[in-house]
């Protein structure tokens, strides 16, 4: 009871020192935790080691979330140099999700998502998704701000079931992708408030400063206020404008091409297919 006191008395006053128009930039980092398990006979263990290390640095990843009052653009820092593929070894990286610049408008419940894939830009146009978030009780501190917890379950595809190691170039397909259901922990904080997150994550009465899925960790490092260098929250406009449905049934579709494609130019020998969910 106290905590909830204090979250709403804590709400009200920052709410009053913020006006509609103040900006903010948070830098995210982000983490995942894979664990694959491969054929010692086809794989040996210098190989999955180089592998394990490559598919590290690929999900370490830094962005950066430009929001105001109500509007936002989250998008990925660029990179100096992609990861180095283990010796001996091909692979295929495929990303089904993600995005080049993600813009979130919560006043209006909608966001447009540009994402360039295949040599094609797609302007994913749909309403923001409601999330169920359940308010918890505990708080911590990430940097200066003081957090408070909130858990969403969530049924998702099973990324780690999608990543294969393919030594014939044969696959089943009518094989279904594995589904399982994930608890996703988010901290945030009601000292900046407004109702946005890294990713697609949004719907809190507090600026989401680090969220964790079970396998993915998300955390803000860094947050400037009002500083001088005003970002100009503009919406993308230049792309094919689909809906999130849609988009994916075009992914799908360009996947399995793709994929029928590397196997019959692929040369014999062992390759490693990687499926990335967003």
């Amino acid at each position: 009871m106290k905590n909830t006191l204090t979250l709403v008395a804590t709400i009200l006053f920052t709410c009053t020192l913020f006006s509609q128009n103040f900006q903010g930039k948070a830098t995210y980092k982000s983490k995942r935790k894979l664990d694959i398990k491969v054929d010692s006979t086809q794989v040996n263990s210098e190989m999955h080691s180089q592998m394990m290390e490559m598919l590290k640095k690929q999900f370490e990843k830094t962005y950066v979330l430009a929001f105001s009052k109500e509007e936002s653009i989250y998008k990925e820092e660029e990179k100096l140099g992609a990861p180095q593929r283990p010796s001996g070894m091909e692979m295929v990286m495929i990303n089904t999700g993600g995005s080049d610049i993600l813009y979130k408008n919560t006043k209006e419940n909608r966001y447009t998502n540009k994402n360039d894939v295949f040599g094609k830009v797609f302007l994913i146009k749909d309403n923001l998704e409601k999330l169920d978030w359940k308010l918890g009780s505990k708080t911590k501190n990430i940097g200066e701000y003081t957090c408070y917890q909130a858990t969403l379950k969530r049924e998702v595809e099973d990324i780690e079931s999608r990543i294969s190691f393919n030594t014939n170039h044969e696959q089943d397909e009518n094989t279904t992708p594995k589904m399982k259901e994930i608890t996703i922990t988010a901290w945030y904080t009601p000292e900046i408030p407004v109702s946005n997150g890294p990713g697609n994550y949004h719907g809190l009465p507090g600026l989401i400063l680090e969220v964790n899925d079970g396998t993915e960790t998300v955390i803000c490092s860094k947050i400037v206020i009002n500083s001088k260098d005003k970002s100009i929250l503009k919406e993308p406009l230049k792309g094919k404008i689909v809906t999130q449905e849609k988009f994916e049934t075009i992914m799908e579709k360009k996947m399995r091409e793709m994929q029928d494609r590397y196997r019959g130019n692929s040369r014999d020998g062992g390759n490693i297919e990687m499926i990335i969910g967003g």
